[in-house]
C-alpha cells in the first residue's frame, strides 16, 4: 500500500514508503505534487521546462562548435599546474562549464604500470579467476571467462592511490569547484578532506568485444523526486525558478536518505573518477559523457511533461540505473562526447550528475585498464558510510555498495591497516594517534 510518511513542511511534497506493486501510483502522486508546486509559482511546466531546454541547448550548441572547429571537448590540465596553482581562469571557466576533466600525468606514468602489474600478481597469488564464480550483479558486462570489472578492492595498488598525497591533491581542486558552504554559514562538507571511498578495478584484455556500458547517470534514481532531502536540493527546479539552479551547490545532497530500492552510491561524490592503469586511444571502448553539469535539470523535469506517461519516469524504476534513452532525451545525444586518448598515469573525472556512457569495442587494440577512485569530501552521509567502509577494510570484505563476493578475506599480500598514513587513516574516519 502506497503511503506518504512525512509532508516537508520546505517542499509541501510527500516522502514516499512503498514496494514495486505500488511504485505506479507513489510515481503518479509525486508528479501531480510535482506539478502543482510549479504552477503555483504563477509558471506552467512547459514554461519551466521550456527554460532549462533552452540552457541545455546552449551547452549542445557550445560543444557541437568546439567539435567544428576541431577544438578537444574535454578539459585537459597537467597535474603540476593543478599542484602548483597555475591553472588559468580560462582553464577554471571551462572545466566549471563542462563539468569534466582529464588530468595529464596525475601519476607517473611508471607507477601507474607497476600498479596493474601488482594487480595482476594479486589476483594470480590468489587464484582469483579459479574461484571466480561470475559477476555479482549485472551492471557491468564480462569479457570472455574472465571479469571486465574485478570485484577486487584492498590490493597494494588501489591504497596507495587512495591515499596519496597527489590524489588528494587533485581531489580537493575538484571539489573546491563547488558550493560547500551556506550563506548563512552550514557547512555541507568539507573540501580539503576526502573519505576513503573503495571501488573496483576494471582489466580489459586486448583483442577483446565488449558491449560496453549504456548512456546513464548515477547520483540516484527514484530518491532524487521523492525524498525531501533531494527536493530541497532540487528545489529550483520544482519551485518555479529554475533558471537559479546551480549544479555546483552541494546544499541538502550530503545529508538525504536513500529512497527504497533505489540502486546509488551511499557516498557523495562531487566527481566520479579513475585513474588509468594503461594507455587507451578514445576510439577503443571508451568513456563517453554528456559534458552538461546542469543536465539533471532537464533530467527531472522532463517526466512532467505530458506525453510522459503517467506512471512513468521516463523509465527510471527501482533497482535499475536512471536511464538516458534516445526515446525520452533523444537531444542529449548529440553531446555525447568521448574522452581524448590517455596514458597510464592520466585521470578521468566527471561531474556526479553527468549522463555518461562506455563505447563498445571489437577487438580492442592494447589494454584497457582503471581504478576506480572518486571525490568524495567528507560530509554527514560519507561519514556514515565510512564506518562500512572500515569494517570492510579490516576483514577484506566487499564494501556495502557492491554485491557480497568478499574474495579478498583469505588473500595474502592485501593492503592492512599499518600502511595507512595520514590520508588515509582520516579518510576511514580513523584517530590519527
Amino acid at each position: 500500500m502506497t503511503h506518504a510518511t512525512e509532508t516537508h513542511p520546505a517542499t509541501g511534497l510527500p516522502h514516499w514508503e512503498t514496494t514495486p506493486d505500488d511504485l505506479a501510483g507513489a510515481i503518479r502522486e509525486t508528479k501531480a505534487a510535482l506539478r502543482a508546486r510549479i504552477e503555483s509559482s504563477g509558471r506552467t511546466v512547459a514554461e519551466v521546462f521550456a527554460a532549462v531546454e533552452a540552457r541545455v541547448e546552449a551547452r549542445i550548441g557550445e560543444i557541437e562548435a568546439d567539435r567544428a572547429r576541431g577544438e578537444e571537448v574535454w578539459p585537459v590540465l597537467d597535474y603540476e599546474a593543478i599542484e602548483n596553482g597555475t591553472v588559468t581562469p580560462e582553464q577554471t571557466a571551462k572545466l566549471k562549464q563542462r563539468g569534466c576533466l582529464v588530468v595529464r600525468g596525475h601519476f607517473p606514468r611508471e607507477q601507474a604500470l607497476a600498479w596493474d602489474a601488482d594487480i595482476v600478481d594479486y589476483v594470480e597469488r590468489n587464484q582469483f579467476f579459479e574461484n571466480y564464480t561470475g559477476p555479482g550483479d549485472d551492471f557491468f558486462g564480462s569479457v570472455g571467462s574472465k571479469p571486465e570489472i574485478y570485484p577486487v578492492y584492498w590490493s597494494q595498488a588501489q591504497m596507495q592511490a587512495r591515499q596519496s598525497d597527489r590524489m588528494a591533491t587533485v581531489q580537493s581542486f575538484l571539489n573546491s569547484f563547488w558550493k560547500d558552504t551556506d550563506d548563512d554559514g552550514t557547512q555541507w562538507f568539507d573540501p580539503g578532506r576526502d573519505a576513503l571511498y573503495p571501488d573496483r578495478i576494471r582489466r580489459r584484455p586486448p583483442g577483446a568485444d565488449s558491449s560496453g556500458l549504456g548512456t546513464h547517470c548515477d547520483p540516484g534514481t527514484l530518491d532524487l523526486w521523492m525524498t525531501s532531502e533531494y527536493q530541497k536540493a532540487f528545489r529550483h527546479l520544482f519551485d518555479g525558478t529554475a533558471e537559479q539552479y546551480d549544479p555546483w551547490d552541494a546544499a541538502h545532497r550530503t545529508t538525504g536518505p536513500q529512497y527504497p530500492g533505489s540502486t546509488m552510491c551511499s557516498a557523495f561524490r562531487t566527481f566520479q573518477g579513475w585513474t588509468a592503469l594503461s594507455d587507451m586511444d578514445n576510439d577503443q571502448g571508451v568513456l563517453h559523457t554528456v559534458p552538461i553539469p546542469e543536465i539533471m535539470a532537464y533530467l527531472l523535469l522532463r517526466p512532467l511533461l505530458p506525453d510522459v506517461p503517467e506512471d512513468s519516469m521516463c523509465g527510471v524504476r527501482t533497482n535499475q540505473v536512471f536511464p538516458v534513452t534516445k526515446r525520452w532525451h533523444p537531444a542529449l545525444y548529440r553531446a555525447l562526447s568521448p574522452i581524448p586518448d590517455v596514458r597510464a598515469g592520466d585521470s578521468v573525472w566527471w561531474h556526479c550528475d553527468m549522463v555518461h556512457s562506455v563505447a563498445p569495442v571489437q577487438d580492442q587494440k592494447g589494454w584497457g585498464n582503471v581504478m576506480y577512485i572518486p571525490a568524495a569530501p567528507w560530509c554527514a552521509r560519507n561519514e556514515r558510510y565510512a564506518a562500512e567502509v572500515r569494517e570492510a577494510f579490516a576483514t577484506g570484505s566487499s564494501p556495502g555498495d557492491f554485491p557480497e563476493e568478499h574474495y579478498e578475506r583469505a588473500w595474502t599480500g592485501r593492503f592492512t591497516p599499518d600502511r595507512l598514513n595520514e590520508t588515509g587513516r582520516r579518510g576511514l574516519g580513523l584517530g590519527l594517534d
